[in-house]
């Protein structure tokens, strides 16, 4: 039976040439209110996706309530364009993606979930025993699963860490290569290829490369990019898709976090 895509990976695919922006929301670092008002900022800026999720510490609550204030704020944001001729009220109708760490950090309000596997983990959780605990709760409240191949590479932090990730190094290309072609042939959308939240260096260029070369998924670059020219050499490496969190974190003046970003999508374009 052939998969039909849902509205939110038809929204993934459809990037045309050029790289986009994703802000990340760890709810375990700001309140809801907060999160929401980051997240107006961004999509003001150019942003065309949230995830929420990351951190180990959060729970189903924190998760969901952080969920629906942003999808609250993006919504009454989006009727208002309604009422303004000058405005587009579909430059608001954003997806809210969940990025779980595992079943426990769930909520029934998000627009898709991406359903992934850690391939560089040596433990079995990560790989598929997480997802098989969440999947009936996924199932029940109709989220959109974005099936997803999830590769750490060097340096990793913590989420090397946590997830028992063995490191794919700057130099193996050929292993990126190979994890590619395993997640196209596993039937997975999208290939996330992180360095680790705040890492000090972000994935190597050249890893993207090869594993942009060897599939034909959207792939997602994360980790220790914190301006729009690191942003710019993952967008020529390949990357569809680039995701910043602790850039978002460093503001809580919504104008300054919105001209910041800003700024950065059209570095990362230039």
């Amino acid at each position: 039976m052939t998969r039909t895509p849902g509205p939110t990976l038809q929204h993934l695919f459809s990037q045309g040439r050029r790289t986009r922006h994703a802000i990340l929301i760890d709810p375990a670092d700001q309140t809801p209110e907060m999160a929401a008002k980051r997240c107006v900022a961004a999509v003001s800026a150019g942003s065309q996706m949230v995830l929420v999720g990351g951190s180990s510490d959060t729970d189903m609550s924190n998760v969901h309530n952080t969920v629906v204030a942003i999808k609250e704020a993006l919504e009454l944001i989006s009727w208002a364009a309604t009422q303004d001729s000058e405005s587009n009220e579909e430059e608001w109708k954003i997806p809210v993606v969940l990025f779980p760490q595992g079943a426990a950090a769930l909520s029934p309000a998000a627009d898709a979930i991406t359903f992934m596997m850690l391939m560089n983990s040596r433990n079995p959780d990560f790989l598929v025993g997480e997802q098989v605990r969440g999947a009936p709760f996924i199932r029940k409240a109709g989220i959109e699963t974005l099936p997803m191949g999830y590769v750490v590479c060097a340096p990793g932090g913590r989420v090397g860490e946590v997830g028992s990730a063995d490191l794919v190094e700057a130099t193996q290309t050929n292993l990126a290569a190979a994890y590619a072609i395993t997640a196209e042939s596993y039937g997975f959308e999208l290939l996330y290829l992180e360095a680790g939240s705040g890492a000090h260096t972000p994935v190597n260029p050249n890893l993207i490369t090869a594993a942009r070369e060897a599939c034909d998924l959207v792939l997602i670059v994360g980790g220790g990019i914190r301006d729009g020219a690191t942003a710019r050499l993952a967008a020529q490496a390949g990357a569809d898709w680039i995701i910043t969190g602790n850039l978002t974190e460093s503001f809580d003046d919504a104008d300054e976090l919105q001209q910041v970003i800003s700024e950065f999508i059209r570095e990362m374009n230039s």
